[in-house]
């Protein structure tokens, strides 16, 4: 869950996993660059809160994150207002 959702100067995606395992938690835009990566590591089971906060170069749009936590994937929009 991403919020706020749409977003100004930067947004917090929250999770929750079951089990341990590795997570990766990366941001795209609508062509599927890769913008940042917030998370790449095992992770215990819990809730977890990373941060985004966009560059000043990042335009105003739809992105999407996308996280990964064992074989789930889950993939979200998100819009950037500046």
């Amino acid at each position: 869950e991403a919020y706020p959702n749409p977003f100004n100067s930067s947004t917090n995606i929250k999770f929750s996993i079951p089990k341990a395992g590795f997570v990766s938690l990366k941001i795209y835009n609508l062509i599927g660059q890769e913008l940042a990566v917030l998370a790449s590591e095992n992770l215990t089971p819990g809730t977890y809160k990373y941060t985004w906060s966009p560059t000043d170069r990042i335009a105003s749009g739809v992105y999407l994150y996308r996280l990964q936590a064992g074989d789930d994937v889950e993939t979200k929009k998100m819009v950037l207002m500046k």
